[in-house]
């Protein structure tokens, strides 16, 4: 009896963790007060720049946001009058144990040469670096053959040991059987593979609970693969899992009050996912008009990636998948239905999937290039992000009782995008964080 209740408690600890995680808690709030004086500010609540402002932080969370006519506070002063100030950052599709993977080899030399101790302790240097550069919050989607080394990684960000962002993590992917790297190595060899392989309703729902159990937030599934464009300029794919498999998947992840992420990339992906009722879509660089019409009806999500795709195109084409320069055009014409069907639209990147010597705020000019206006694009990275993450009560916007997640940048983000490239201020639940690569 005494063993069941430790074992219960165990996973109980375990799912709750990754919440407690969003919390302001002793090891990042800052204990008494201190005013930022913003030159300018973009709140998220209303269109368009606020004048000069004061805001007032207390104990990791803001206490109010007054416009500087209403007179000078007292108290301690951070002096930003040059800056434009607003929450805190939010990229949703991270890999903080990935180190960019523009071919097969780069992916079979991570898994194959570098221990997964040895990714954790990169990890958490691209956890300090994310964090710099304006991101207070992340969702890592996936570690790629290391296990469960994110929640880890999270757990040492929440109490304090390593510097780094608010983490959601997700763990282990899952696939089926034969569809996921590492591939192609003589089959009396047992290779280590990026994701849980998975088979069968049962099969996902036994995986969802068994991951649930290590503590993840999210579950994840790659649901297509092997590309190809047909007539019309549809991108084509191999369905992973079948669709009686997602739906058991789904399924299993809500009953037990978690979301749940699907990589798809093609027409079959994305709507047996959009079917199975996951709740973001990852990449989605093609989906029909249809599907885009049932996400808008169910609030499946759209994290598209745009920049990973441009970056990994060439070197995927030169190792003799061509049809990965098509595959950006397509993102393109996808990206514009989606805006204008109503689809919600949450910033990720798949840093990871890119090096992390890029700073991933990169991907806002890309969104703003495929029609987005920048309001729309820092709206995705605040407001919607947070939504997605269901946080929105504690953070993605500047208001009394969010969370004091606060950066600064030089001039109008709203007018020149790329603004958001360079933060030079990053306050995370009221403390100052440093700036720089790492």
């Amino acid at each position: 009896m005494f063993n069941c209740l430790v074992k219960v408690l165990f996973v109980l600890v375990s799912v709750c963790v990754g919440a407690a995680a969003w919390s302001v808690t002793p090891a990042d709030a800052v204990t008494g007060g201190q005013w930022l004086h913003c030159g300018h500010l973009w709140d998220g609540t209303s269109a368009g720049l606020r004048g000069e402002s004061y805001v007032e932080v207390r104990n990791g969370l803001i206490v109010s946001v007054r416009a500087a006519s209403a007179g000078h506070p007292a108290g301690t002063l951070t002096d930003l009058s040059s800056e434009t100030c607003l929450p805190g950052l939010i990229d949703t599709h991270t890999h903080v144990l990935l180190q960019g993977d523009i071919t097969a080899a780069d992916y079979d030399e991570q898994l194959l040469k570098q221990s997964p101790e040895y990714r954790t302790i990169l990890a958490t240097t691209n956890a300090k670096r994310i964090l710099g550069w304006g991101f207070t919050s992340i969702r890592d989607v996936e570690t790629e053959g290391a296990g469960y080394a994110d929640v880890d990684v999270r757990t040492a960000i929440e109490r304090g040991v390593i510097p780094g962002p608010r983490m959601q993590v997700a763990g282990r992917s899952m696939d089926v059987t034969g569809a996921y790297p590492l591939l192609g190595y003589a089959p009396a060899l047992v290779m280590p593979k990026g994701v849980q392989e998975v088979d069968g309703a049962d099969g996902g729902r036994r995986a969802v609970r068994e991951q649930l159990s290590h503590g993840v937030d999210w579950i994840k599934v790659y649901s297509d693969r092997s590309y190809r464009v047909v007539e019309g300029g549809v991108l084509d794919d191999i369905p992973t899992f079948t669709l009686e498999e997602l739906r058991a998947i789904v399924d299993e992840t809500h009953r037990q009050r978690h979301r749940i992420a699907s990589h798809a990339m093609g027409l079959q992906g994305v709507h047996n996912s959009v079917e199975a009722g996951v709740d973001s879509i990852e990449h989605g660089n093609y989906i029909a008009d249809a599907d885009l019409a049932m996400m808008v009806a169910k609030g499946i999500y759209y994290v598209p990636t745009i920049y990973v795709g441009q970056y990994v195109a060439e070197g995927r084409a030169k190792a003799g998948a061509p049809v990965w320069l098509d595959m950006v055009k397509i993102h393109e014409e996808t990206f514009r239905r989606a805006l204008k069907a109503g689809v919600k639209i949450a910033f990720g990147t798949d840093i990871g999937g890119f090096d992390w010597g890029t700073n991933p705020a990169i991907e806002f000019a890309h969104m703003v290039r495929f029609g987005m206006t920048p309001e729309q694009a820092l709206r995705s990275a605040t407001v919607v992000a947070a939504e997605l993450l269901g946080v929105s009560d504690r953070v993605g916007t500047l208001e009394a009782g969010k969370v004091a997640d606060i950066v600064a940048v030089k001039g109008n983000p709203l007018e020149d995008v790329t603004r958001l490239e360079h933060v030079d201020f990053v306050l995370k639940a009221g403390v100052r964080q440093s700036q720089g690569t790492y």
